[in-house]
């Protein structure tokens, strides 16, 4: 026997449909010969339903004719796909693809055929937008909106049009509705009705706003009122797979409809925050299906056997899969798509699972789509039950690849038994996982021994006003939330110092999300999340007004893969975040004006990236903590990329505003300062100069450059609900204050070089030292490093800048007086300012001969370099480099802690005496002066 004698024969032994429709036209089986090892796709089922059609172009087919067409073309590919699929030939999303692709051209070509009917006799619907043919709008829901049809699925549609009005053209006019009402009725007879042939798909509207009371279509306005008033929970998970398949993908309509449908969608679906809330509902709506399915399934051998809907089932992995969109989709875009398996893909390649438990959900749902066409294809039915007869099952286990009924039971149980426990490890179904809601004892309270303020702020709280408004879940959810942070507290070695403190900060976060259930959710749905909270709280005063301040980042306590990666790979980690902020940017701004959105989401970015930094830094959930000095690498990264994702945001903008082309202008923004030498801290202030290049007579250039940078100065320093991102100091341009906003590199130059009346001061070139190229075009950033690098490498007299650099640092001094006893690590005698002098006055002073000291290394690393080079001694480069990556250290943990003032008791702190004696010598040394700075 050949090939395909036994790939028909199986067909046949596997399907009676199959076998049915092969007896009755026996022409199939030499076309299935002909086309059963091609790969289907849209072009060959296009191909197929072309067939159908008359060769004369005039000959106009009846109804009865073109559905019985219509039917054919479905027996005919239902063939083709059972045959490749049950042979082992077609993957899975090539048998899904094909179904989902047919109902959507079988779906145009009847919309066009009504058309042509009703058309001549009532005209037809007209866009006021568009100025054309106003199309009805269909919408594939379920597994159709998500390329997911099986081998009998009936399909989910939803109809629409974009507004109100009358027909045109036509001996009589219909209003748009009723002319879509009769178009929606006749697609669904042309589709859903049975003849001699069958049918082409059932057809579902269930889903359509108000389901079956509800009107069969609806406009555009009338869905929008309907979502904002009356959408349901549940509504939102149906609306994931929501797809518009008419008009066509690729046709004229198309893109203007599947924007303004994507405009109400969206934000009904997704919410502008991770939102944990869908847990708990999505756990709510399994429960309902569950029962619904064990009273449909009582007289079978138990849920199990209903692969779809039973434990372990194909829903509960499309319900993992939802949940992470709903949760994610509304910050991420990516998680935007509608196919079960890319999203679990999705879930994969972001490390929020495992990769074994996405392969095994992967696997699973593979293996249960596979063997639901099995079941399916036997009699061309909508079933999803497992056969209790053996011989059924027999059969099914061999068309599954099984040599026995025992070895595909058990393979059929080992992957629900891995849905059933992940499913549940996400919906934390064990109820010994969650927290406990159980209302509280009336005298309950935080030990007074303990918690002595903690627990007069609970009581003031019991007897607010804003308790008592919480609903009552809300309310639940935070006493058990307090009774459990207090008892983790009382039993935290950590928190022995002072437990009170950290219960006091943790009551402040759970005041600011009291009335946002969605925070409360990931606080009493995860354990881990609030042991993290609790951690990060005790650690850090900063960071716990942060977490306060931005709510929305409680998720990044979840998972440590963030930060573990951060620390691991730093380039692959911001080429990511980088990746994800530029698809989220495009996302908004492609729909217009959506400069709002933008800032929000550079604010977002700003802060959740910060976080996940803090959190590095804090060592929370990872094996190593970062240093102070790869913090500060990181922050300025982060800078660095909202610098330039701004820049690119803007500039269109302006070149717009000035008829100028968008391509990448001829401008760049000079980090000075912190972020110049890459030691930013959280919250530092950036340093800013802004350069461009052209003619120096080119004065609408300065025009265009100057308004590109007020509008980014805008977007980097506005408040808007997201927050605000950077305080920006634009004060070491030429001239400060006083001179333009932007400059033009060669007038740059000539400034810096001191060419003219109008000269740069010494101090603005111990401020050159620490500059950098940060963002913009880098031809303009080459430009302004080789004037930086000619400027540093001018020879100088060296006791003129010695006098120079030591009333600068007096000046400094005076600028903050410490009367009090304490050390201020920054600006007292031998602290961090001191170190920055000694080293800006070495490459200014030296940089001539040792062209090394150009580099902006940061201090540390030029000390060493000044070292290896005799400018100093080598001991005492690496003494005062490790007294400068001491002091900020000692100064960041200061900060974290909410310290205003960076100041130490010397009496208390020997490291840092000895510290301090290092630099006052090498001053001493290099000054040849005592470093009071007084004056005197």
């Amino acid at each position: 026997m050949d090939t395909f004698s036994r790939q028909i024969e199986f067909l046949e032994q596997h399907s009676n449909y199959a076998r049915r429709w092969l007896h009755a036209q026996p022409l199939w089986r030499q076309w299935l010969c002909e086309h059963g090892s091609k790969k289907i796709d849209l072009r060959q089922i296009q191909a197929l339903l072309d067939s159908y059609k008359s060769d004369d172009a005039n000959t106009v087919l009846d109804e009865a004719q073109f559905m019985s067409h219509l039917r054919l073309a479905r027996q005919q590919l239902m063939l083709w796909i059972a045959f490749r699929d049950l042979n082992g030939l077609a993957e899975l999303d090539e048998v899904t693809h094909s179904l989902s692709d047919f109902a959507q051209l079988a779906v145009a070509q009847s919309i066009t055929f009504i058309r042509n009917d009703l058309q001549p006799r009532f005209g037809v619907p007209w866009s006021e937008v568009t100025n054309s043919e106003m199309p009805l709008m269909v919408v594939g829901m379920g597994k159709l909106g998500g390329f997911e049809l099986n081998l009998s699925s009936d399909i989910d549609l939803i109809f629409l049009y974009e507004h109100e009005g009358d027909t045109r053209g036509g001996p009589k006019s219909l209003s748009n509705h009723e002319w879509f009402t009769r178009m929606g009725k006749r697609l669904i007879k042309l589709l859903s009705e049975h003849d001699e042939n069958g049918f082409v798909f059932r057809v579902d509207m269930r889903l359509r706003p108000n389901g079956d009371s509800g009107p069969l279509v609806c406009s555009l306005d009338m869905l929008e009122e309907y979502l904002l008033v009356q959408g349901r929970e549940w509504e939102r998970y149906a609306w994931i797979k929501g797809r518009l398949i008419a008009p066509l993908p690729g046709s004229e309509n198309y893109e203007h409809c599947e924007k303004a449908l994507d405009q109400l969608i969206r934000p009904f679906v997704y919410r502008r925050h991770l939102d944990y809330g869908v847990i708990a509902s999505i756990r709510e709506l399994h429960a309902q299906i569950q029962r619904e399915a064990e009273k449909r399934s009582a007289h079978h051998q138990g849920r199990s056997r209903d692969i779809k809907l039973g434990r372990g089932g194909i829903r509960e992995i499309e319900f993992l899969a939802q949940m992470f969109q709903l949760m994610r989709g509304g910050t991420d875009p990516r998680f935007r798509v509608r196919p079960t398996l890319q999203v679990l893909d999705l879930i994969s390649q972001r490390g929020i699972l495992p990769n074994a438990e996405v392969e095994a959900l992967t696997a699973a749902y593979i293996f249960l789509r596979r063997l639901e066409h099995r079941i399916q294809v036997w009699e061309d039915q909508q079933t999803h039950y497992l056969p209790d007869d053996e011989e059924a099952r027999s059969r099914l286990a061999a068309s599954m690849g099984f040599s026995n009924t025992e070895s595909f039971m058990l393979e059929l149980e080992r992957h629900q038994d891995h849905v059933m426990r992940l499913f549940e490890k996400a919906f934390l179904l064990d109820d010994g996982a969650r927290l406990d809601l159980a209302p509280l004892d009336g005298h309950w309270e935080p030990d007074p021994t303990v918690f002595p303020q903690a627990s007069l702020r609970w009581h003031a709280w019991i007897e607010s006003s804003k308790a008592k408004v919480l609903p009552e879940k809300s309310r639940l959810i935070f006493d058990g939330l307090m009774r459990t942070a207090a008892q983790l507290l009382e039993t935290d070695e950590h928190a022995a110092l002072n437990p009170d403190q950290t219960l006091l900060r943790f009551f402040d976060l759970l005041e600011s999300v009291a009335r946002r259930s969605a925070y409360l959710s990931i606080l009493s749905e995860y354990p881990k999340a609030l042991v993290n909270v609790l951690a990060l709280l005790r650690a850090s005063q900063w960071g716990a007004q942060y977490l306060t301040a931005h709510p929305h980042l409680l998720d990044y306590l979840l998972n440590s893969r963030t930060e573990q990666m951060l620390i691991e790979q730093p380039e692959a980690y911001w080429a990511e975040v980088k990746a994800n902020l530029n698809m989220r940017l495009d996302d908004v701004m492609a729909d217009g004006d959506g400069s709002e959105q933008a800032m929000d989401i550079l604010r977002i970015t700003h802060h959740t990236e910060t976080f996940i930094t803090l959190l590095a830094d804090l060592g929370i959930g990872v094996e190593r903590a970062l240093s102070v000095e790869k913090v500060s690498d990181h922050l300025s990264a982060l800078a660095d990329l909202i610098l330039q994702a701004t820049i690119e945001r803007v500039w269109p903008v302006v070149a717009n505003k000035f008829g100028l082309t968008t391509d990448a202008p001829a401008f760049a923004v000079i980090a000075y300062g912190k972020l110049g030498g890459k030691e930013l801290g959280y919250a530092s202030d950036l340093d800013l100069v802004f350069l461009y290049q052209a003619q120096e007579n080119d004065f609408t250039a300065q025009e265009v450059y100057a308004l590109l940078a007020k509008r980014m100065i805008n977007w980097l320093t506005a408040y808007t609900p997201a927050g605000s991102l950077f305080e920006i100091d634009t004060r070491l341009r030429p001239n400060g204050s006083a001179g333009f906003l932007v400059t033009n590199t060669e007038a740059f130059k000539k400034y810096q070089m001191r060419e003219g009346d109008n000269a740069a001061w010494v101090w603005e070139h111990q401020a050159l030292t620490r500059a950098r190229f940060a963002a913009g075009n880098p031809i303009v950033g080459q430009t302004f490093d080789a004037v930086r690098s000619e400027v540093l490498r001018q020879k100088r007299d060296i006791e003129h800048l010695r006098t120079e650099i030591l009333d600068m640092r007096r000046k400094v001094h005076e600028g903050h007086p410490n009367a009090s006893d304490a050390f201020d690590l920054k600006h007292d005698s031998g602290g961090m300012v001191d170190i920055e002098f000694i080293v800006q006055f070495l490459v200014l002073a030296y940089a001539h001969e040792y062209s090394q000291l150009i580099e902006n290394l940061g201090n540390i690393a030029l000390l060493r370099i000044a070292g290896e080079a005799g400018l100093i001694s080598p001991e005492a480069a690496q003494q005062v480099g490790n007294a400068y990556r001491f002091m900020r250290a000692r100064q960041h943990r200061l900060r974290l802690d909410g310290a205003e003032k960076t100041r130490i008791n010397l009496a208390d702190d020997a490291e840092l005496v000895t510290a301090r004696a290092h630099v006052l010598g090498l001053w001493q040394t290099i000054f040849k002066v005592s470093p009071d700075h007084s004056g005197q």
